[in-house]
């Protein structure tokens, strides 16, 4: 995981704190194992994190922004697809220099870490939802949780009543039912889609087509979908890639559907119809 801190908006910052700080988030990140699972060092999920820290009380109070990434290799290929693309507008949090981050998931140690272990298994259990049907439940559970423990923080993002766009909604969105379509299609792209282009693209193609329609299944105007918005800005520019190479009419009808499913992008899907 890359971390990176800006503080534009802060006058006088200390570049030596913030400094020591983006090192703290990196090594809680990427010095601690977030399964059980024997993994390779060629197979550590790619991600960033870019935290905006729009003001600091000059001591251990930040109110911030975190936009968050995690991507995934495609088979056969140098190609790394986006799997989550997501702005937390909440990132608020306590820090002293010096201090140990430590994270135990049925306590509530400090939000900064409570945050970063949330989002950890959040990035995890989706990236495994790309390799096996649900098998990033584990994860999304855990991650569950960590926000359960984190409701009396008394920093913003753990409470449904707060947003209709938070951790709160982000993680139930996740775990339910009427939203498994989304996780279903998460499989079916990049296994029998994206991983597949290697081997049969044009059949890739039509395949990834075909699994839009499963999309079709959600209500899209439930209270509190977050996952609609985060699917659309992880994908929306490769869609256009992926279907603008379809034969003949089919850019044009996807172009249909994608429009019914996600109009704020519509400018960017003008391209599968020429």
């Amino acid at each position: 995981m890359r971390v990176e801190i800006q503080s534009p908006q802060v006058q006088n910052t200390n570049k030596r704190a913030l400094d020591l700080l983006q090192k703290v988030i990196q090594d809680f990140f990427n010095n601690r194992s977030w399964t059980d699972l024997k993994i390779d060092p060629r197979e550590r999920i790619d991600g960033a994190i870019f935290i905006t820290i729009s003001e600091w009380d000059g001591s251990k109070n930040y109110k911030a922004a975190a936009q968050l990434f995690s991507y995934r290799p495609v088979y056969g290929t140098n190609y790394s697809t986006t799997v989550l693309a997501y702005n937390d507008r909440s990132f608020n949090f306590s820090y002293v220099e010096g201090e140990q981050l430590n994270f135990n998931e049925n306590a509530n140690l400090n939000n900064l870490s409570s945050l970063l272990a949330f989002y950890a298994n959040v990035i995890v259990g989706m990236d495994m939802d790309t390799f096996r049907l649900f098998g990033g439940n584990k994860y999304l559970n855990a991650a569950r949780s960590i926000l359960n423990t984190a409701q009396g923080n008394a920093e913003e993002g753990w409470r449904s009543m707060e947003s209709l766009v938070n951790r709160y909604w982000l993680i139930n969105n996740l775990l339910d039912r009427r939203y498994q379509p989304y996780r279903e299609f998460a499989y079916q792209y990049h296994i029998n889609g994206l991983d597949r282009m290697s081997q049969d693209e044009l059949k890739a193609r039509n395949t990834m087509a075909e699994l839009l329609d499963k999309l079709g299944e959600v209500d899209r105007n439930n209270t509190g979908n977050v996952l609609t918005s985060v699917l659309f800005a992880a994908k929306a520019d490769e869609f256009v890639g992926v279907y603008s190479k379809l034969p003949g009419n089919q850019g044009a009808q996807v172009f249909n559907t994608l429009v019914a499913l996600d109009p704020s992008n519509t400018a960017k899907y003008e391209l599968l119809r020429k």
